[in-house]
């Protein structure tokens, strides 16, 4: 019964990525962009690892412990993934009332949903870290028998988490009766703070690049010789692979804690199944009450007030939506703790050269950033009107407008993390002069572009017929977050040799040539004129696919 189950969700994924001649050539793209970025981070992590292994035993164990802190937060972000679309496939799946309605037993379902969220949510985290892990391999020279012993505890791991996230959502939404189920995400999105808190707290990242709070060397090399997370799934891991690498030596303990691990809690979840989800389905099926008023409408003078205020009411309503917002401010803080703790004073380049290149790279790193919550925000905005987008079709709002609305929309906040994201690693930097302004510049000017692509991108590949937001997010979603990025490294390409030369000569207390200001102008209108050229034919293109 099994295999008819997946059936469905078979056609719905080859259909999704093949669904014609101009579907396969979006999928070809999107391999080669993806072999591009695969290539990239290998070559970066073979150079970083190569750098570390080059140097005595304390930065092999240095490298050992960049693997730990890998595999946890790798391990933290499957989780919570899993425990996300977890909530959607067992409980707001529409096509939950038809399997209830069959003659299947509550296990098939169970092993049914647990195989689609474990592929769904594992695939492109697991691709993206293949190179990072590869790169292990090679620089420890371990030989082809390293390969499959990294698959299979990557596939271990992966459905650890997913077992786990399922085992988490079936008791929660049992325990507490939600009867809207935002509240329930939110019980969730809690937990993952908790979670990462406690992660982040474990990995101790500043004992990497802090040596002299230990009294003496043997303390630092005891301190990051001990293994991270030894009671996580993620910990026996790292131990194993770690193990291999030095020893060529497979930990038969290890080995068996992660097979054995994901059998526990996936029978530990089919329990749950059989006892609390028909309980928790029922709870989390209660309507939203009917004690709210019927209010007349504040008039408002302008469309573009009245698509605001649907966007906002839709954001608020869709709990998989807002309840991220403590994830975002989670990173937000992690992301600026780290500026905070990097030891420059024990550089052995000036200070101020390390703060200014830090500080360019720091443009890379929010630009990414900007991408990446574009993706899960911006991009499924216009297939998120589902059915109602017909109704938008036949309005007399132009589908320009409709699409500039939702983009102003969405500017605010990202304008407003940009900000703070640059404003302050800046300060913690100490950066002033001509590389705080082209720092503020770049970033805003990559945020917005990319904001214009997300919209263009989610009109371009809009699924209306997904049942949530992170449905919508297929192949074009994967394309749209390369080219955001390919953009961002060619802009950040192009501004580097002339943000270099000017703030050299600023820092030196010299007058900046004609030549770099000439240079440095011709890059930021150069950038400006591509990046709204790209935006609008990108829109256009969207706009005229919306209307065929």
């Amino acid at each position: 019964m099994l295999p008819r189950l997946l059936i469905p969700w078979l056609q719905t994924s080859r259909n999704r990525f093949f669904p014609s001649r101009l579907g396969s050539l979006r999928t070809l793209l999107i391999v080669l962009l993806g072999a591009a970025v695969c290539l990239a981070i290998a070559v970066v992590s073979r150079r970083v690892l190569g750098y570390f292994h080059a140097q005595d035993e304390l930065g092999i164990l240095l490298s050992l412990k960049i693997l730990q802190m890998i595999w946890i937060l790798l391990f933290a972000l499957l989780t919570f993934s899993a425990m996300v679309t977890a909530v959607s496939t067992l409980y707001l799946s529409q096509d939950n009332e038809t399997l209830l309605a069959a003659p299947l037993p509550p296990r098939e379902i169970f092993a049914m949903r647990y195989l689609t969220t474990t592929v769904g949510t594992a695939w492109m985290v697991l691709v993206f870290s293949l190179p990072v892990f590869g790169a292990y391999g090679q620089v420890f020279a371990a030989g082809p028998l390293f390969w499959p012993l990294l698959l299979a505890t990557l596939t271990m791991v992966a459905a650890t988490a997913s077992a786990l996230a399922m085992l988490l959502t079936i008791a929660i939404i049992y325990l507490f009766p939600a009867k809207r189920t935002k509240d329930v995400v939110l019980y969730l999105s809690l937990c993952f703070g908790i979670f990462l808190y406690l992660i982040f707290r474990l990995i101790h990242p500043e004992e990497l690049v802090n040596p002299d709070r230990f009294g003496q060397f043997i303390e630092y090399f005891g301190a990051i010789s001990t293994p991270a997370g030894p009671w996580l799934p993620a910990g026996w891991a790292a131990d194993l692979l770690a193990g291999y690498l030095l020893d060529r030596q497979i930990d038969p303990l290890l080995a068996g804690l992660l097979v054995t691990t994901p059998l526990v809690f996936y029978f530990l979840g089919e329990l749950a199944m059989d006892r609390l989800f028909l309980a928790g389905f029922s709870k989390s099926q209660e309507s939203f009450g009917g004690q709210r008023r019927f209010r007349p409408v504040r008039r408002l003078h302008h469309t573009a007030g009245w698509v605001m205020r649907k966007e906002l009411r839709q954001f608020t309503r869709d709990s998989s939506q807002w309840s991220q917002l403590f994830m975002i401010a989670a990173l937000v803080v992690v992301y600026l703790y780290n500026f905070k703790a990097l030891p420059l004073d024990r550089s052995p380049l000036p200070t101020v050269y390390i703060s200014n290149l830090i500080a360019f790279a720091n443009i890379g790193l929010a630009g990414f950033l900007a991408a990446s919550l574009a993706t899960r925000f911006v991009y499924p905005a216009v297939g998120a009107e589902k059915g109602a987008f017909y109704l938008i079709l036949g309005s007399p709002l132009s589908l320009g407008r409709f699409l500039w609305y939702k983009y102003l929309f969405y500017c605010l906040p990202f304008t407003l993390l940009t900000l703070l994201l640059t404003i302050a690693s800046n300060q913690l930097l100490q950066i002033s002069g001509p590389m705080w302004w082209i720092s503020l510049f770049a970033s805003l000017l990559i945020t917005w572009t990319v904001l214009g692509m997300g919209i263009a991108f989610g009109s371009l590949f809009a699924d209306f017929h997904s049942e949530n937001r992170a449905a919508a997010m297929g192949p074009g979603a994967i394309l749209f977050l390369f080219s955001a990025v390919l953009y961002e490294v060619l802009v950040l390409a192009l501004g580097l040799s002339p943000t270099y030369r000017v703030v050299r000569a600023s820092l030196r207390g010299l007058p900046v040539p004609a030549v770099d200001q000439f240079a440095l102008f011709s890059w930021a209108v150069g950038t400006i004129a591509v990046s709204v050229a790209l935006t609008l034919l990108l829109c256009r293109a969207g706009i005229r696919r919306l209307r065929g």
